[in-house]
């Protein structure tokens, strides 16, 4: 003889009821987590909050930075991938120029960190940014300067990248051989060192005829 439905549905319905509320203090619990995650540099400060605003788009998925809210560093070296980067509560990054090659270059190997990840007053911004929160957590160690007691260094301006951008590009290899792109004037040049050249080893040949 089966249980009637109605009797059937008050048994089950308690059952209802406790994981109804679990799932809402579960919910509750993940919203609250999340609403600690927060970026910890002052808006009074617009270069420095963008900075962090940026890191925290674009820089999550790879590096913990509590300062950007992140959490993308390997908490286990067991299990880390070979996406997770450095820990930037602990390891310091100074001067600002270092944090620039990184950001231009991909990292300090260039092998897993997209180039210019962001660039212009943008990578300035983040650099600044970097620069001066990371290694705010990293513990003391005897013979070495703290990190907030390293000197950033000069800051420069959008205008002073673009140039050093440009003239990157201007040396930059123009093969896959890795030859030297030329200019025009070095060009010129060569070709005039290699005539004064060919003519020096002709009066040489000539000379050693006549002797």
């Amino acid at each position: 003889m089966g249980i009637p439905i109605m009797i059937f549905d008050r048994m089950i319905r308690p059952i209802k009821v406790l994981l109804s509320v679990g799932g809402l203090a579960a919910i509750a619990a993940l919203a609250s987590a999340c609403g600690t995650e927060t970026i910890k540099v002052p808006k009074s400060e617009p270069a420095l909050y963008r900075g962090a605003l940026l890191f925290s788009e674009r820089c999550s998925g790879c590096h913990t930075f509590s300062y950007a809210a992140t959490n993308g560093s390997a908490t286990n070296p067991r299990t880390a991938m070979i996406t997770n980067g450095p820990d930037l509560d602990q390891r310091c990054e100074r001067p600002i120029t270092r944090v620039l090659y990184a950001i231009a270059n991909g990292g300090f190997s260039g092998a897993i960190m997209p180039q210019n990840v962001v660039v212009g007053q943008d990578a300035v911004n983040v650099a600044e940014f970097v620069s001066k929160y990371a290694g705010t957590k990293a513990a003391k160690s005897p013979g070495v300067t703290p990190c907030a007691q390293q000197p950033i260094g000069t800051i420069p301006t959008a205008a002073q990248l673009a140039a050093a951008v440009a003239t990157k590009s201007a040396t930059a290899p123009s093969t896959a051989t890795g030859t030297p792109r030329t200019t025009p004037k070095s060009r010129a040049e060569t070709k005039a060192n290699a005539k004064a050249k060919a003519k020096g080893k002709a009066k040489a040949k000539a000379k050693s005829k006549t002797s």
